[in-house]
């Protein structure tokens, strides 16, 4: 009788986070999408910790040496990660070469555009090369073979 207790009352292992996960998950690709933004999060977290550290003291009681680094590419790392998750900085008026479009949106300018082409029937051409010398030349009297 205990043989048969054995059998029918087998004890049910415990899962772990990842199999559980799985299970619950039939598609490849949404357990790829899940991997994906643990992976998306851990760079992130460690990412945002070394900035973090870059920029405080430590306690000389902790006896970890102070480390000079240069942040730059951990911060780059940072804000990809961000970028993938929609979060993108904001930049101060003036700042980024006119990537931001300081504002306006694309129905503004095209309304402003409209507008000028009816106000004036002359086009503005921006050049953004240094140095440029526009010159008009004068037309030549035409030469006269019987001379």
């Amino acid at each position: 009788m205990t043989e048969q207790l054995k059998k029918e009352d087998p004890k049910p292992k415990k899962k772990g986070l990842f199999s559980s996960l799985k299970e619950t998950m039939d598609d490849k690709e949404e357990q790829l999408a899940i991997l994906s933004t643990f992976v998306r999060l851990g760079i992130l977290v460690w990412s945002g910790g070394i900035l973090t550290l870059a920029y405080i003291k430590l306690p000389p009681a902790l006896g970890i040496p102070e480390q000079k680094l240069d942040p730059t590419f951990i911060a780059s790392v940072f804000t990809g990660v961000l970028a993938t998750f929609g979060v993108q900085a904001a930049k101060k008026a003036g700042e980024g070469g006119g990537g931001g479009g300081g504002g306006i949106s694309k129905e503004d300018m095209e309304r402003l555009i409209e507008a000028a082409a009816q106000t004036a029937p002359a086009q503005t051409i921006k050049l953004e090369q240094a140095p440029l010398v526009l010159t008009a030349k004068p037309e030549e009297p035409p030469v006269n073979p019987t001379i």
